[in-house]
Parts: C-alpha cells; structure tokens; sequence
C-alpha cells in the first residue's frame, strides 16, 4: 500500500447463513479525498463500513485502514478514525456540552483540553448557540451535526459516514454537506460517505464506488465513470445518470 493509500481492500468478503453480503471487493481510498460509496439498500455497503471499522470480521480477504489491520490492530485503527451511524444514538437527557464532555472523556481526553474541544467543535458544526439545550429538544439535522462533533473529539484521519442526510430538510442536508466539504478542505480529513443523495455526493465527492449485490461494479471519478458507460461526448452527465445506468445493467 502505497503512502497516498489510507485505506484498501483485497478480495474482502463477508457471509451470513451461506448469503454472501459483500463479494470479493477491491477497492481503495486516497489520503485527503472524499469517496462516495453508493448502492442500493443491501448492496453490502454497511457490512463493508463495519469490516473497515474493524465491527465485523471478514469471511475471507483483507482491508487495511490508516496502515493498519482494523481486525488484529482494532483498539490503533478506532484511535484515528470516526464513525457516525445511519442513526446515532444519544441521551436526550443531557445538553450539547455533557453530551461531548461524555464522549471526550471516553476517548481519554481530560482537563482544559476538553472544555477547549468542546467549545470550539460547537462553534464549528453551528451549535454553539444551543450548547445548553436537552439533546431531546434536537432536531434530526441538530442531532446529526452533534454527532458530527463527537466523532470529531479526537481528531481523527478519516471519517466514516453512513447516509449522514437521511431524513433531513433540504436546509438541513445542505448544511450537513458544507459541513463535510469544509473538514475534508480546512482539515486534511479523508472521509467515506454512504448516502442514497447523488446530487450530493457528486457535489462533494472526488471518486465515487458503487456496490451492488455485494459486488463493486465501478470505481472511478464521475467523469471516468461517465466516459466508461457512455463514452466521449459533449453531454456531462450527472451522478444519478450514470448510477442508474449501472444499476440497470447490474
């Protein structure tokens, strides 16, 4: 794995019950970009997260996250790398603050050093203003940029986030989208992003994956990936266009 590689897979596989839910995958993520990894529902794409995450164990093959076996080298890999779940769960009793405070102090981090996270990565994700408001008070969009900021306390290299806008007002996905371009810009951080969102993804992403069926059938920039399907023309096609056209043919 070369030093631009943050994260890889060979022939990684995962099986339930004789089902296979992800089907020799291949597949790599650069230091500094934003993939986009795309499919239906039950294309095997949170089963991969969960294997990156070092969550789940492979049937067979391998990934390598950060440089690092996320299986045997576990407690190293979840060191340097953030998860926000399709739902994030949080205690509606406790304000934005105790909620980070939580989570800070079970990342290890104590003292001065966790009032000054906190305060700054509440400024950042927009919050600061309803630092003291009950997280049961939260909107989804509120809740999905709290969680934002918890995967970020510990100032992780990569990000993984599964359909971070579900469920969101145009406003409020918009506003989650900023917020990912701006870590990936302003910080360096690599991020994953599953979402059903195309325009979205295509707005933000630099290459993009798509599963289907457990297989990956693509992988490439838009462009590549529009070339490849439709090939050269004047017409720049969209994300949607070129999914559906694999999806059709999957």
């Amino acid at each position: 794995m070369d030093n631009q590689t943050i994260i890889k897979t060979s022939n990684l596989s995962r099986r339930y019950n004789g089902q296979t839910a992800v089907d020799d995958l291949n597949f790599e993520v650069k230091e500094g970009e934003i993939f986009g990894f795309l499919g239906p529902n039950g294309a095997g794409k949170t089963t991969t997260l969960l294997m990156l995450l070092g969550l789940s164990q492979p049937s067979s093959g391998s990934a390598v996250v950060c440089g690092m076996d996320p299986i045997r080298q576990s407690k190293e890999v979840k060191r340097l790398i953030g998860y926000l779940p399709e739902n994030v769960g949080f205690y509606g009793d406790l304000n934005a603050v105790q909620s980070l405070e939580y989570v800070a102090n079970l990342n290890g981090l104590k003292g001065e050093v966790v009032a000054r996270k906190t305060d700054n990565l509440l400024d950042l994700v927009g919050l600061k203003q309803d630092a003291k408001k009950k997280v049961a008070a939260f909107s989804r969009g509120m809740k999905q940029r709290l969680g934002i900021a918890e995967v970020l306390i510990k100032d992780p290299k990569v990000l993984f986030l599964d359909e971070p806008t579900l469920g969101l007002d145009p406003d409020g996905a918009l506003r989650i989208i900023d917020l990912i371009e701006s870590l990936n810009k302003d910080q360096g951080i690599t991020v994953v992003l599953s979402s059903h969102d195309l325009h979205q993804v295509q707005r933000i992403s630099h290459r993009v994956g798509i599963m289907i069926n457990g297989k990956l059938v693509a992988e490439g920039s838009i462009d590549s990936l529009a070339k490849e399907k439709f090939g050269v023309g004047e017409k720049e096609y969209s994300l949607e266009e070129i999914y559906m056209k694999y999806f059709r043919e999957g």
